[in-house]
Protein backbone atom coordinates (compact mmCIF):
# COMPACT_ATOMS: atom_id res chain seq x y z
CA UNK A 1 0.00 0.00 0.00
CA UNK A 2 1.39 3.49 -0.80
CA UNK A 3 2.78 5.24 2.06
CA UNK A 4 0.77 7.90 3.51
CA UNK A 5 1.34 11.13 5.68
CA UNK A 6 -1.64 11.18 8.25
CA UNK A 7 -0.90 9.16 11.30
CA UNK A 8 -4.18 7.22 11.91
CA UNK A 9 -5.04 7.34 15.62
CA UNK A 10 -8.57 5.41 15.05
CA UNK A 11 -10.51 3.79 12.17
CA UNK A 12 -13.76 1.67 12.14
CA UNK A 13 -16.83 1.24 9.53
CA UNK A 14 -18.32 4.77 10.67
CA UNK A 15 -15.34 6.59 11.68
CA UNK A 16 -11.51 7.85 10.68
CA UNK A 17 -9.68 9.73 12.65
CA UNK A 18 -6.71 11.33 11.88
CA UNK A 19 -3.58 13.45 13.47
CA UNK A 20 -3.80 16.09 10.98
CA UNK A 21 -0.08 17.44 10.15
CA UNK A 22 0.43 21.25 9.11
CA UNK A 23 -0.33 22.98 5.80
CA UNK A 24 -2.97 20.37 4.82
CA UNK A 25 -6.02 21.98 3.82
CA UNK A 26 -9.33 20.02 5.03
CA UNK A 27 -11.51 21.28 2.56
CA UNK A 28 -11.66 23.37 -1.01
CA UNK A 29 -8.05 22.91 -1.06
CA UNK A 30 -6.85 25.52 -4.47
CA UNK A 31 -4.48 23.62 -6.59
CA UNK A 32 -1.19 23.12 -4.86
CA UNK A 33 -2.59 22.95 -2.08
CA UNK A 34 -2.58 19.47 -0.18
CA UNK A 35 -6.14 18.32 0.27
CA UNK A 36 -6.91 15.90 3.67
CA UNK A 37 -10.05 14.93 2.07
CA UNK A 38 -8.77 13.71 -1.08
CA UNK A 39 -6.00 11.94 0.59
CA UNK A 40 -8.73 10.44 3.06
CA UNK A 41 -10.69 9.20 -0.11
CA UNK A 42 -7.42 8.00 -1.46
CA UNK A 43 -6.21 6.21 1.29
CA UNK A 44 -9.74 4.18 1.99
CA UNK A 45 -9.76 3.56 -2.04
CA UNK A 46 -6.74 1.98 -2.08
CA UNK A 47 -6.73 0.15 1.54
CA UNK A 48 -10.17 -1.39 0.99
CA UNK A 49 -10.16 -1.86 -3.08
CA UNK A 50 -12.94 -0.20 -3.33
CA UNK A 51 -14.64 1.22 -7.21
CA UNK A 52 -15.34 4.52 -7.95
CA UNK A 53 -15.79 7.30 -5.31
CA UNK A 54 -15.41 7.12 -1.41
CA UNK A 55 -17.88 8.50 1.02
CA UNK A 56 -15.75 10.82 3.30
CA UNK A 57 -17.97 13.53 5.19
CA UNK A 58 -16.10 16.43 7.04
CA UNK A 59 -18.19 16.77 10.52
CA UNK A 60 -15.25 19.18 12.35
CA UNK A 61 -12.46 21.23 11.01
CA UNK A 62 -8.77 22.70 11.27
CA UNK A 63 -7.20 25.29 10.13
CA UNK A 64 -4.58 24.59 7.20
CA UNK A 65 -1.50 25.56 9.39
CA UNK A 66 -3.01 24.00 12.64
CA UNK A 67 -1.61 20.31 13.38
CA UNK A 68 -4.03 17.75 15.74
CA UNK A 69 -6.92 15.40 16.04
CA UNK A 70 -9.39 15.66 13.27
CA UNK A 71 -12.26 13.08 13.02
CA UNK A 72 -13.49 12.08 9.31
CA UNK A 73 -16.70 10.12 8.87
CA UNK A 74 -16.66 7.26 6.63
CA UNK A 75 -20.79 6.87 6.06
CA UNK A 76 -23.39 9.00 6.05
CA UNK A 77 -25.12 8.09 8.99
CA UNK A 78 -22.00 8.83 10.76
CA UNK A 79 -21.83 11.98 9.39
CA UNK A 80 -24.64 13.64 10.13
CA UNK A 81 -24.94 12.06 13.63
CA UNK A 82 -21.10 13.70 14.53
CA UNK A 83 -22.50 16.61 12.65
CA UNK A 84 -24.95 17.42 14.99
CA UNK A 85 -22.79 16.55 18.31
CA UNK A 86 -20.54 19.27 16.64
CA UNK A 87 -23.81 21.80 15.95
CA UNK A 88 -24.79 20.73 19.57
CA UNK A 89 -21.33 21.60 21.21
CA UNK A 90 -20.93 18.13 22.35
CA UNK A 91 -17.45 16.51 22.09
CA UNK A 92 -14.44 18.38 24.12
CA UNK A 93 -11.97 19.69 21.76
CA UNK A 94 -8.86 21.10 23.83
CA UNK A 95 -5.59 22.53 22.22
CA UNK A 96 -2.05 23.00 22.63
CA UNK A 97 -0.90 26.45 21.97
CA UNK A 98 3.12 28.47 22.38
CA UNK A 99 1.84 32.22 22.92
CA UNK A 100 4.82 34.66 22.11
CA UNK A 101 4.04 36.86 25.31
CA UNK A 102 2.66 35.57 28.94
CA UNK A 103 -0.67 36.71 29.42
CA UNK A 104 -1.72 38.97 32.27
CA UNK A 105 -3.81 36.20 33.85
CA UNK A 106 -2.52 32.59 34.39
CA UNK A 107 -5.93 31.30 33.42
CA UNK A 108 -8.73 32.67 32.09
CA UNK A 109 -12.42 32.78 30.21
CA UNK A 110 -12.46 34.85 27.30
CA UNK A 111 -15.60 35.78 25.58
CA UNK A 112 -15.61 37.95 22.76
CA UNK A 113 -17.35 39.02 19.65
CA UNK A 114 -16.03 37.59 16.39
CA UNK A 115 -17.09 38.90 12.60
CA UNK A 116 -16.06 37.49 10.02
CA UNK A 117 -17.25 37.78 6.07
CA UNK A 118 -16.90 35.64 3.17
CA UNK A 119 -14.67 38.35 1.62
CA UNK A 120 -12.05 38.25 4.63
CA UNK A 121 -9.31 35.73 5.41
CA UNK A 122 -9.04 36.60 9.23
CA UNK A 123 -11.47 37.03 12.12
CA UNK A 124 -11.71 39.65 13.87
CA UNK A 125 -12.90 40.89 17.55
CA UNK A 126 -15.49 43.36 17.68
CA UNK A 127 -16.03 45.86 20.86
CA UNK A 128 -19.85 45.33 20.62
CA UNK A 129 -22.54 42.72 19.39
CA UNK A 130 -23.46 43.41 15.73
CA UNK A 131 -25.70 41.80 13.32
CA UNK A 132 -22.45 40.18 12.04
CA UNK A 133 -21.17 38.74 15.07
CA UNK A 134 -21.07 35.75 16.99
CA UNK A 135 -20.18 35.49 20.67
CA UNK A 136 -17.50 33.21 20.89
CA UNK A 137 -16.17 31.83 24.48
CA UNK A 138 -12.84 30.00 25.34
CA UNK A 139 -11.20 29.05 28.68
CA UNK A 140 -7.40 28.68 28.81
CA UNK A 141 -4.45 28.18 31.44
CA UNK A 142 -0.65 29.16 30.77
CA UNK A 143 0.90 25.36 31.92
CA UNK A 144 5.03 26.35 31.02
CA UNK A 145 7.16 28.09 29.03
CA UNK A 146 9.95 27.50 26.58
CA UNK A 147 12.32 28.89 24.43
CA UNK A 148 9.84 29.95 21.93
CA UNK A 149 7.45 31.09 24.53
CA UNK A 150 4.57 30.35 26.93
CA UNK A 151 2.76 27.10 27.18
CA UNK A 152 -1.57 27.57 26.84
CA UNK A 153 -3.87 24.43 27.36
CA UNK A 154 -7.07 26.07 25.68
CA UNK A 155 -10.40 24.80 25.69
CA UNK A 156 -12.89 26.04 23.07
CA UNK A 157 -16.74 26.52 24.39
CA UNK A 158 -17.55 27.55 21.23
CA UNK A 159 -16.29 26.84 18.08
CA UNK A 160 -15.60 29.62 14.81
CA UNK A 161 -13.38 29.80 12.34
CA UNK A 162 -9.69 30.75 13.43
CA UNK A 163 -11.42 31.40 17.05
CA UNK A 164 -8.24 30.85 19.43
CA UNK A 165 -6.35 32.94 16.71
CA UNK A 166 -8.11 36.12 17.05
CA UNK A 167 -8.98 35.51 20.72
CA UNK A 168 -5.56 34.93 21.55
CA UNK A 169 -3.94 38.07 19.59
CA UNK A 170 -6.80 40.46 20.88
CA UNK A 171 -5.56 39.85 24.25
CA UNK A 172 -1.70 40.51 23.43
CA UNK A 173 -0.59 37.00 22.81
CA UNK A 174 -0.30 35.78 19.64
CA UNK A 175 0.54 32.49 18.68
CA UNK A 176 4.15 31.84 17.37
CA UNK A 177 4.69 31.64 13.48
CA UNK A 178 0.79 33.24 13.07
CA UNK A 179 1.48 36.13 11.44
CA UNK A 180 -1.73 36.53 9.75
CA UNK A 181 -2.44 37.82 13.72
CA UNK A 182 0.33 39.37 14.80
CA UNK A 183 3.09 37.20 15.66
CA UNK A 184 6.25 38.24 15.43
CA UNK A 185 8.11 34.69 15.10
CA UNK A 186 8.43 32.47 12.98
CA UNK A 187 7.58 28.44 13.40
CA UNK A 188 9.57 25.50 12.02
CA UNK A 189 5.98 24.47 10.47
CA UNK A 190 2.57 26.22 10.07
CA UNK A 191 1.75 27.57 13.44
CA UNK A 192 2.02 26.29 17.16
CA UNK A 193 -1.38 25.34 17.68
CA UNK A 194 -2.05 21.99 18.20
CA UNK A 195 -5.57 19.78 18.35
CA UNK A 196 -4.25 17.86 21.62
CA UNK A 197 -7.63 16.43 22.84
CA UNK A 198 -10.92 15.00 21.37
CA UNK A 199 -13.53 13.84 23.43
CA UNK A 200 -17.42 12.29 21.47
CA UNK A 201 -19.69 10.02 21.46
CA UNK A 202 -19.34 7.49 18.91
CA UNK A 203 -22.04 7.56 16.28
CA UNK A 204 -23.21 3.88 16.06
CA UNK A 205 -22.42 2.75 19.29
CA UNK A 206 -22.94 5.74 21.68
CA UNK A 207 -19.59 5.04 23.34
CA UNK A 208 -17.48 7.83 24.73
CA UNK A 209 -14.42 8.01 22.63
CA UNK A 210 -11.20 10.27 23.36
CA UNK A 211 -8.31 10.78 20.69
CA UNK A 212 -5.17 12.38 21.90
CA UNK A 213 -2.45 13.52 19.03
CA UNK A 214 1.16 13.21 19.47
CA UNK A 215 2.69 16.42 19.16
CA UNK A 216 4.47 16.96 16.11
CA UNK A 217 8.57 16.53 16.87
CA UNK A 218 9.42 19.80 15.59
CA UNK A 219 7.55 20.97 18.39
CA UNK A 220 9.17 22.61 21.57
CA UNK A 221 6.82 21.71 24.75
CA UNK A 222 8.30 21.20 28.36
CA UNK A 223 6.04 22.40 30.67
CA UNK A 224 8.47 23.89 33.00
CA UNK A 225 7.63 26.47 35.56
CA UNK A 226 6.99 30.00 34.21
CA UNK A 227 10.01 32.70 35.13
CA UNK A 228 9.43 35.50 32.88
CA UNK A 229 8.10 38.48 33.72
CA UNK A 230 6.92 39.92 30.46
CA UNK A 231 3.46 39.81 30.43
CA UNK A 232 0.54 40.42 27.76
CA UNK A 233 -2.39 43.18 28.72
CA UNK A 234 -5.67 42.87 28.24
CA UNK A 235 -7.08 45.28 26.15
Amino acid sequence: MTPHPMQIIFEDNHLLVVNKQANWVVQGASAGQNSLIDWASNYLREKYSKPGNVFVGVVSRLDSPVTGVLPLARTSKGASRLSEQFRDRTPKKTYWAIVERRPSESAARLEHHLVRTEEETTTRVVAQATQASKLSILEYRTVGQNPLGYELEVNLISGRKHQIRAQLQAIGCSIVGDRKYGAKQSFASGIALHCRQLDLIHPTLKTELQFIAELPKYWRWSQTPIVATDRCDNP
